[in-house]
């Protein structure tokens, strides 16, 4: 048996007339317009309603008080105006300062540190340009990495090596390339003024204590004394490769200078001299 209200709906329903679906579309088309216009007026209504406020609030004596709400709460008190502080002005800067940072090392005109051991910081202008070495080298860069060293070298020829014992305080590089020929290497080092000489002394302990690790690897001192306040030239013979590295020390400095195959005696005893002549620049033991 149907239920009675579904026979109900259709008895009710039976002979109405329905509107076109077009007609139906049209009709809520229309509707969602009317809303839209009424939210718009509204929003026009509120804004002229708050516009006139403000102009009453800005008129003259004649203008309606603003109403005082009822106080909720304790009143939040308004901060008194502060004064404006009189800017102080700034002592000059002493003199031989830089107002736009720290203060740089003092030097001399020709670009010598005085500083000494007091800054380790170590001026490029203590190492070596490419107009020092002979003719054909290049510099490129300060990349020290590699297996060039003395201290690597010593242990790779030797069966055991002395461990140094002076700290180094700075370090600074620089690289020199002749295409396909050679490389030089220089790595200068900030010490104590013990500290540097006991770096020279370990140097030439090394070489006297070495032991080589097979028949065909040496060390040994070609030539010493002959620059600066110290100087050492070591030979290296590592299973019948060659170089040399050369060990200049003025005052707190130490230059370690690998030659590779630069091994002409006049070409190095050069090279030495203005390894000294640039260290100079960068202490005041000189």
């Amino acid at each position: 048996m149907p239920d009675q209200l579904f026979t109900d709906m259709y008895r009710d329903t039976e002979h109405l007339t329905w509107a076109p679906t077009e007609q139906v579309r049209e009709r809520g088309r229309r509707r969602t317009r009317r809303t839209r216009v009424a939210a718009v007026l509204a929003g026009a209504v509120a804004v002229a309603v708050v516009a006139t406020g403000a102009v009453a609030l800005a008129g003259g004596p004649d203008a309606a008080p603003t109403p005082v709400l009822p106080a909720t709460g304790s009143p939040t008190p308004t901060p008194a105006p502060s004064a404006t502080p009189t800017p102080t002005p700034s002592p000059p800067p002493p003199t031989g300062t830089n107002p736009a940072g720290p203060p740089s090392s003092p030097s001399t005109a020709d670009g010598r540190s005085t500083t000494g051991s007091t800054s380790p910081a170590i001026p490029t202008a203590a190492l070596l340009r490419a107009s020092d070495l002979p003719s054909g080298y290049r510099a490129d860069g300060s990349d020290m990495d590699g297996d060039w060293s003395f201290d690597f070298a010593a242990m790779y020829v030797c069966a055991d090596t002395p461990t140094p014992t002076a700290e180094q305080r700075a370090e600074r590089g620089a690289v020199f390339r002749k295409p396909v020929e050679s490389t030089v290497v220089e790595r200068v080092r900030r010490y104590s003024a013990d500290g540097a000489k006991a770096t020279m002394d370990w140097v030439r302990r090394t070489v006297n204590e070495c032991e080589p690790d097979g028949q065909q690897s040496s060390l040994s001192i070609l030539d010493s004394g002959f620059v600066g306040d110290g100087s050492l030239l070591i030979r290296f013979n590592a299973q019948g490769v060659v170089s040399y590295t050369l060990f200049v020390r003025q005052g707190d400095l130490v230059a370690e200078v690998w030659l590779d195959t630069l091994t002409d005696q006049a070409d190095v005893r050069q090279v030495a001299r203005r390894v000294a002549d640039r260290l100079c620049l960068g202490t005041d033991a000189c």
